[in-house]
């Protein structure tokens, strides 16, 4: 939803009411992942992608009935209906789209989440997507870590939700969940669907090599806010790294060390060492190991790996703790320039959160799609799988 939210936002404060499809479940090679959105203007304009289109003109068609009726719809695409070659979806795939009316009067609390996203404020859109009273239907709670605004449609509902949701927008996931009527945690008949807008996740890079200006680009484009940080001032310039959000000039193990004790540093933080100098990654990478981050990975010839980890064991660092170290960084692509192996570290990255191996697809059997290797199986809370 991120990528339509600031246009939505403006549509609905401008009096207009549009028609907003939001991808709240995938099953099998799906191509876009829950939280995906389109919005349908009253002109006609088109905004956001819900498929890479494959049903998009199916979808455009439903949203524009969605505004002119009022009454929200959960739809079901997918290889499974007779349909499905008809609206294109022909990879596989299954999308369960919910597609509803949005202006101030359905969803007044819009303009302040976009605000929320704007200014890097974590906050949470819950939408109730299936419930045996249809006046539910389209609900929605705004939830952030301080409590909620709106209602579901009942204080019961709005308070078991928004404990569960919490937690969600902790670890910036989104998810579709089921209780009883009247948010009962044992029953069902309710679904409501959270897109979690949490602070983007940062990537921390040491060392300002030209590697590193490559990372950074690589990282932008994935998303993190990346920081590139060294401890001499004359190659941590902005003009070096204009990918970079920031660019510091400090001691890495001691920059390291103030963002881990401010909270900046989270479980979704990848951490990359570009250093492979002994004096500043040895420090570096023994703070690093020892904090729950997403993944720490040190560039460096295999021989200076091998000295590395004698030196982090001299420190006292767990053999389960080396462990965690992705060393030589990257996968083998046979990477040679910068660019290159940027795209390589990015690559590991990725794999390590969804759980691929790095090999080539057309030589595999396995489902394209994995599902995250953390939590894997808190998307699936309290669904099943239903025809709509």
């Amino acid at each position: 939803m991120r990528e339509v939210l600031d246009e939505l936002a403006a549509a609905i404060t401008a009096g207009r009411t549009v028609g907003l499809g939001t991808v709240v479940r995938t099953f099998r090679s799906a191509p876009r992942p829950a939280g995906a959105a389109m919005m349908v203007d009253t002109d006609g304009r088109v905004v956001g992608s819900v498929s890479g289109g494959c049903v998009e003109g199916a979808l455009y068609e439903l949203a524009t009935e969605v505004v002119q009726d009022g009454r929200p719809v959960l739809k079901r695409y997918g290889i499974s209906d007779d349909a499905a070659y008809e609206v294109g979806l022909s990879c596989g795939g299954i999308l369960d789209i919910f597609v509803e009316p949005v202006s101030t009067g359905t969803f007044p609390q819009l303009p302040a989440v976009a605000a929320d996203v704007a200014a890097g404020r974590p906050v949470a859109v819950v939408t109730v997507i299936e419930h045996p009273d249809p006046a539910w239907l389209g609900r929605h709670l705004v939830v952030r870590p301080d409590g909620f605004a709106g209602s579901l449609g009942s204080d019961h509902a709005n308070h078991a939700v928004c404990d569960d949701v919490q937690g969600l927008l902790a670890a910036g996931r989104n998810a579709t969940l089921g209780y009883g009527p009247d948010g009962q945690r044992r029953g069902e008949g309710m679904r409501v669907f959270t897109v979690s807008f949490a602070p983007q996740p940062r990537m921390l890079v040491f060392g300002a090599i030209d590697f590193a200006a490559a990372l950074a680009q690589q990282g932008s484009f994935l998303g993190y806010r990346v920081t590139v940080c060294d401890a001499r001032p004359v190659f941590a310039t902005t003009a070096r790294f204009p990918r970079a959000a920031e660019v510091v000039a400090q001691w890495p193990h001691r920059y390291l060390r103030e963002q881990i004790d401010a909270g900046l540093v989270d479980g979704r933080t990848v951490i990359c060492v570009l250093t492979h100098d002994p004096k500043f990654d040895v420090p570096l990478l023994e703070v690093a190991l020892r904090h729950d981050v997403a993944y720490v990975g040190a560039m460096g010839s295999r021989q200076t790996h091998h000295d590395r980890l004698e030196r982090l064991r001299e420190t006292g660092l767990t053999e389960a703790e080396l462990a965690r170290l992705s060393s030589p960084i990257g996968l083998d692509l046979g990477s040679r320039t910068p660019e290159e192996t940027a795209v390589s570290i990015a690559a590991e990255i990725i794999a390590l959160h969804w759980g691929g191996d790095g090999g080539r697809l057309s030589g595999m059997d396995a489902r394209i799609h994995h599902e995250p290797m953390t939590d894997a199986g808190h998307e699936d809370a309290g669904y099943e799988l239903r025809s709509p």
